[in-house]
């Protein structure tokens, strides 16, 4: 069978994105600048993206929303984008997963405060492979799905049910973790990576998956990255482990060598939220293993594809094709270094 396509499994959830002028302390206030609604979470993020980074490819998505008008919007965001929803399964008296996504003007930092209903219903039965012809897996998060997360007697937790279900079906994976404390990332995350093919994560959650410090007085340490990504690589069946911080990102490969590139030098009046750049770096990044390209060039889209996407506040708006991310970046210009 040649294999074509990506599938995304986990969240999906109804982002609320609003603009403020600035985060205000508690009890304090801010004005909202600008306010809309889209799709959001880590299945949906990357379904989008990658159909808008190349509609031809064969996208498709596992996922557990509610029976009510946010699950209906997202079934319908879904269909907008090209995106097979076969397994999009409905709970019944069940609320879609929300998030109040707060991007702040004065310094480009999110806020996010969620709601989770279905996702804490999902489990590993939601997910069917027989049917799926494509390459890739991407799934996502633990750490907000409870049943998910729950403890079980022969994987460790469901997270690892479904990898090991999708590698036996001749899927690759890869796993998008959440901002959740140290401690319990290592616990989730750890049992997962015997049964990866890929882990694209941020500076912070590889420091948790790896218990290496990487971020010092606010700055990354992209040293101590790489010694957190040899590391998890060390503890997985991983080919790679590929890391993005904001100046730039790292990929650790099996082989022991080690690929680093810049990030975009995006003009800052370009800039309107952070809010789903990670998302949107592992987009591109996934986009360009899937196509056989060299690491280097896959990293250097997946920049392309960050820098993209801070021209909007919600996860995906501003996502163009993979040549169209590429041209921005390449117009705006590149980091010097890393640091």
């Amino acid at each position: 069978m040649t294999r074509r396509g990506i599938l995304t499994g986990g969240t999906w959830c109804v982002d609320r994105n609003l603009l403020v002028d600035r985060w205000p302390q508690e009890n304090g206030r801010a004005d909202i600048l600008n306010a809309e609604m889209s799709g959001g979470g880590s299945g949906c993020n990357m379904a989008i993206n990658i159909h808008k980074l190349a509609p031809e490819l064969p996208v498709a998505t596992i996922t557990l929303v509610g029976d009510d008008s946010e699950g209906r919007f997202l079934a319908a965001e879904a269909d907008a984008h090209s995106i097979d929803r076969r397994q999009m399964a409905v709970a019944e008296g069940a609320i879609t997963d929300y998030t109040f996504a707060f991007s702040s003007l004065a310094t480009g930092q999110r806020t996010h405060i969620s709601y989770f209903g279905s996702s804490n219903l999902l489990t590993p039965d939601h997910f069917d492979f027989s049917d799926t012809d494509h390459r890739l897996f991407h799934l996502g998060l633990p750490g907000i799905h409870a049943l998910m997360d729950a403890p079980r007697a022969d994987d460790g937790n469901g997270w690892v049910t479904v990898l090991k279900r999708a590698r036996a079906a001749g899927v690759e994976t890869n796993l998008e973790l959440a901002s959740i404390a140290p401690e319990r990332l290592a616990a989730l995350i750890r049992p997962c990576l015997p049964h990866l093919d890929l882990l694209v994560v941020n500076d912070a959650e590889i420091a948790g998956v790896a218990g290496i410090e990487t971020i010092r007085d606010g700055r990354t340490d992209p040293d101590a990255v790489i010694a957190a990504a040899r590391t998890a690589l060390e503890m997985g069946a991983m080919r790679l482990v590929a890391v993005h911080f904001p100046m730039g990102g790292i990929v650790a490969l099996r082989d022991g060598s080690i690929v680093a590139c810049p990030s975009v030098a995006v003009p800052s009046a370009e800039i309107k939220g952070a809010n789903g750049a990670g998302d949107a770096f592992a987009a591109g990044f996934l986009y360009g293993v899937h196509e056989d390209w060299p690491v280097e060039d896959a990293l250097a889209l997946a920049h392309a594809t960050a820098a993209a996407s801070l021209r909007e506040i919600s996860t995906t708006g501003a996502i163009e094709t993979w040549s169209r991310c590429l041209e921005l970046a390449n117009a705006w210009g590149w980091r010097e270094a890393l640091q």
